[in-house]
């Protein structure tokens, strides 16, 4: 018998600006309360935050604007009644009051949905009390918690009366990381540290366990490490020409048959070239560009230096772009200066069926041109909005808050952070209306604006909290499924 997909399980996503239909995300979960100043850095966070401002005042305003933009029916007409909630009931997975989504979905749900299952129940409680070094008691205890509150407990590290069990997982909220879907398939990556192994086994679960990616679990990739790693000394191993690793910030899937994958902190040229075989041989795409970063912590991953906001418009980090930062170019030191300031910038493409012969791209703003006018045919002039403005010194404050780590919720309407005045600054100038987040949503409310009316617009979200955190909008977003 033929079987048809569901709208609701479809997964496909060929471009980075397409109206979204589908996503996954997580909202700050208990654990975050629970990072401690000696342990932030090592848990990936630059400072501890405030749980309660970061949900109530930040937060739960990206959920509330991607229902608008997804699936209106959960919260139309209902804002009043949810925010009158002191428990948060609505934003919280497993709750009777949660808003239970198909199109906006925290993974977190899906979790708790798998562990009503006994045999995937016992599977994830051993592989989590392993890799954790639980005792066997506290094995069987886990086995007697709601599948829910087990889920919970899982993310968090910690039960619901406060006793921490291992150590929690701050950076599930940046879902970016943990897969990327390429045209049909999914991709599941491979965090670089260690403070992120839970969350790759239980996004493995997910994806192999869940109802929602059953017709798809064939499309399923992984990156098979180095056949031989086990047997390399220590100081090889990490070594970016033998260690396999890959998050989702390090890739974007920008046209049909184009993948870009960066090559940084936490992305390693081995991980990139097993992704570029595994596509080429599976034929799902035909070109991949690597695009190779500094690895510094200022840049992470390739989406804190650049984004696309809409078929012709990109934002991106000036310092390593070709205009470099303008201010910087007017004093003598420059003159003196090498003339290539950036080493550790350099950009290859490769093409299936001539891999042995990379076309060496020179700067950025000439790869991004040429994907929206040739991969996905913009008729408009290209434009480049600069990380603050290209002014210095704010164009590398802002990027370290994420001006360039943006989400498109349709092309040309893209949600960012608030703090990032220099950047909304060039924004404006390029025609773009600045609307914060509270303020459309009182719109979209009062019916005196529609989603779907919206273009060139960029709505901020507050914050303070969440910018602490290093990642953004697209951070805290993994796409299930775009417009074709």
């Amino acid at each position: 018998m033929k079987t048809t997909t569901s709208p609701h399980t479809k997964i496909y996503v060929a471009t980075e600006t397409s109206t979204l239909k589908r996503l996954l995300i997580h909202s700050p979960d208990r654990g975050l309360g629970k990072v401690v100043p000696s342990k932030a850095q090592d848990w990936l966070f630059e400072d501890i935050v405030h749980l309660d401002t970061m949900r109530k005042s930040e937060y739960d305003y990206y959920v509330k604007l991607l229902l608008y933009f997804l699936d209106p029916g959960k919260i139309k007409g209902k804002l009043r009644e949810i925010d009158a909630d002191p428990s948060r009931a609505f934003y919280i997975p497993g709750t009777p009051a949660y808003f239970n989504s198909d199109r906006v979905i925290d993974i977190q749900q899906l979790l708790g949905e798998i562990l009503k299952n006994d045999v995937v129940r016992v599977k994830l409680t051993a592989a989590i009390c392993g890799i954790e070094k639980c005792t066997y008691a506290t094995q069987q205890e886990l086995n007697t918690v709601d599948p829910h509150e087990l889920a919970k407990i899982f993310i968090s590290g910690a039960f619901s009366d406060d006793r921490m069990l291992f150590a929690p997982l701050p950076n599930l909220i940046f879902m970016r990381d943990i897969g990327i879907v390429i045209n049909d398939h999914i991709l599941l990556n491979k965090p670089a540290k260690t403070a992120r192994t839970r969350e790759s086994i239980l996004a493995q679960f997910v994806f192999f366990h869940h109802p929602v990616f059953a017709q798809i679990r064939d499309k399923i990739i992984e990156i098979p490490d180095n056949e031989r790693h086990f047997l390399l000394p220590d100081d090889e191993k990490s070594s970016e020409f033998h260690k396999c690793t890959l998050e989702g910030g390090d890739v974007m899937m920008v046209a049909p048959r184009h993948l870009l994958i960066g090559c940084s902190e936490r992305t390693s040229i081995y991980a990139a070239q097993q992704v570029m075989k595994i596509l080429f041989e599976k034929n799902i795409i035909d070109t991949i560009t690597m695009i190779k970063i500094p690895k510094k912590r200022d840049y992470m991953h390739i989406d804190t230096i650049f984004t696309q906001v809409k078929k012709n418009i990109w934002v991106l980090l000036g310092s390593l772009a070709r205009v470099g930062d303008e201010s910087r170019k007017k004093d003598v030191l420059h003159f003196f200066g090498s003339e290539q300031t950036t080493p550790d910038f350099k950009i290859l493409q490769f093409i299936k069926g001539l891999e042995h012969k990379p076309i060496e791209i020179e700067n950025l703003e000439d790869l991004l041109a040429d994907i929206s006018r040739n991969d996905l045919g913009a008729t408009e002039p290209v434009q480049f909005i600069y990380s603050g403005n290209n002014e210095f010194p704010y164009g590398e404050r802002e990027q370290w808050t994420d001006s360039c780590n943006l989400l498109a919720v349709k092309d040309g309407v893209v949600i960012g952070y608030d703090r990032n005045d220099k950047t909304l600054e060039a924004f404006q100038n390029a025609g773009f209306t600045i609307i914060s987040a509270q303020k459309i949503i009182e719109m979209f409310e009062n019916e005196d604006v529609s989603p779907d009316s919206l273009n060139n617009t960029f709505i901020t979200l507050p914050s303070a909290e969440l910018s602490r955190a290093r990642g953004g909008s697209h951070c805290m977003s993994m796409p299930l499924l775009r417009e074709q």
